[in-house]
């Protein structure tokens, strides 16, 4: 009966005509950038964080999240219409969906992906609901030297999931937390990093990395390489899937939200890995097996289920340990400590309503996608076509606005400017840009629960494994690094992400 008082509580704070509005444009915005290939949920919500500042906390997460999902069920349009997913974990949904548009069942596609979406995300957030507590009271138990292991358990999961090199994955972690690093030592004052610039005392603001490394890095890949886009299907029609198809989907949607929910709470994109792993296990599961490729129905309701529950139960670990399972989540606990709210277990307890009211909103999110989006499918098909060097200097103008405005310092630009250029190398380089913001975002958490441990202890390093909790998951992590970097198994896990 405590989860029934609870979600009331939480209704009770997600109803309020205030929270609606901006669950609401969440949505929108999500979706909206969902649909324009090459910008996803991590660079619309860096560019958007700055205008939540002065929004209250439990509206200003409200917002993010609906920015998160929105953005997940967006980007399967572009991904139909088009053969150009707007979200990296619907590149799966194209290969099936836009031979069913080509065939002339783009509207059975969209209205199957809108099925999937919404049933996924609708079980994820009761399960969300379900799990968090208990999780959010073993974590109240943990001190400094568990909080530190369950980080480098993280970081280490964030490695073996990443996809390409593992050594260029540890190498951008390894990155992230120096450039965490920057700025002025709590404890003694001392500048650390700095190289004499003043700017540089506070170290550097998430939003500048964030906003660099995946707005203006993927608008600088996006320019070179300009997809001509065309659209077949000028009007959509058909949305109602028959009764045939409505058999043929309901079992993929069921396995593809099982898997998702249960993928989504690892280190690294659970939504994407979930994409691709339903796929590939509904294709091998299912009778019409044959048809995959060529335009099978289930080759869209299975990945759409399962990123959609990917993304709401990444939730889990961010509301509960306040630990980051992918980027868009390491937003969400900067925009949380800038909101003066300190990540972890005792936001249920101390904080009730920011909780409760953020999972109350996902429900009211995905009725907001449905409702919105299949009605509206026009405005998003004229969206796709707009070209991107018409987009581009709108977005380029808009993220240094939204930079600028963080400190009024026009060195965070040129800073954004330069981190910008350098994710643009990294994609260059097939090094993925997530590992180095995971890192960043912990860095200076992990620094702080090292710091008490060791104080605690009086300098004694076997307090982590004199600790059981703590030791076990030490002992996790090498042994997943070990295991990882085992010649046979490194073989199959780059012959696994390749595929």
């Amino acid at each position: 009966m405590e989860i029934f008082s609870n979600l009331a509580i939480g209704f009770d704070t997600a109803l309020t005509l205030t929270n609606l509005m901006y669950c609401l444009l969440g949505v929108f915005f999500g979706t909206a950038v969902g649909v324009l290939p090459g910008l996803g949920p991590t660079a619309t919500i860096a560019m958007l964080l700055p205008a939540t500042f002065s929004l209250p906390p439990v509206s200003a997460l409200i917002m993010l999240a609906g920015i998160y999902y929105g953005a997940q069920y967006g980007g399967s349009t572009t991904a139909i219409l088009v053969n150009l997913p707007g979200e990296s974990s619907s590149v799966v949904t194209a290969i099936d969906g836009y031979q069913m548009a080509r065939q002339g069942h783009a509207g059975k596609a969209l209205a199957t992906s809108a099925i999937g979406s919404f049933f996924a995300g609708t079980v994820a957030t009761f399960l969300l609901a379900l799990f968090a507590p208990p999780l959010a009271e073993v974590a109240l138990s943990f001190g400094p030297a568990e909080y530190f292991s369950l980080m480098v358990l993280g970081l280490v999961a964030s490695v073996v999931l990443a996809h390409g090199s593992l050594l260029r994955a540890i190498g951008m972690i390894i990155l992230g937390l120096l450039l965490g690093l920057i700025g002025t030592d709590v404890n003694s004052g001392t500048p650390r990093y700095t190289f004499d610039l003043p700017q540089l005392a506070d170290g550097i603001n998430f939003v500048v990395v964030a906003m660099g490394m995946f707005g203006l890095g993927e608008i600088i890949r996006n320019l070179e390489h300009e997809e001509n886009r065309t659209l077949l299907v000028k009007k959509v029609e058909g949305l109602m899937p028959t009764k045939d198809d409505l058999k043929r989907i309901v079992a993929p949607i069921l396995r593809g939200t099982v898997l998702g929910s249960a993928l989504g709470i690892l280190p690294g994109g659970g939504a994407m890995l979930s994409s691709f792993a339903s796929y590939s296990i509904e294709k091998k599961v299912s009778k019409n097996s044959a048809q995959f490729g060529k335009g099978a129905i289930e080759g869209v309701a299975a990945p759409e289920a399962a990123n959609n529950a990917g993304a709401q139960t990444s939730f889990i670990p961010m509301l509960t340990l306040g630990i980051p399972s992918n980027p868009v989540m390491a937003l969400m606990i900067g925009a949380m400590i800038i909101q003066g709210i300190q990540p972890g277990p005792a936001v249920m307890t101390e904080q009730p309503q920011l909780f409760w009211g953020i999972i109350a909103s996902m429900w009211i999110g995905n009725f907001f996608l449905i409702v919105l989006n299949l009605p509206m499918i026009g405005l998003w098909v004229r969206m796709i076509m707009v070209p991107y060097h018409f987009l581009y200097p709108c977005i380029l103008v808009f993220c240094a606005i939204g930079v600028f405005s963080l400190n009024n310092s026009e060195f965070d630009v040129w800073l954004m400017a330069l981190f910008g250029l350098f994710g643009y190398i990294c994609a260059k380089l097939e090094m993925e840009a997530a590992p180095m913001l995971l890192g960043f975002i912990i860095g200076p958490m992990m620094e702080e629960y090292l710091r008490r441990a060791l104080l605690l202890s009086r300098s004694d390093p076997m307090v982590f494994l004199q600790r059981p909790i703590s030791a076990t998951m030490l002992i996790l992590s090498a042994l997943a690094l070990i295991v990882v970097l085992t010649p046979a198994l490194r073989k199959k896990r780059e012959e696994a992400f390749v595929e």
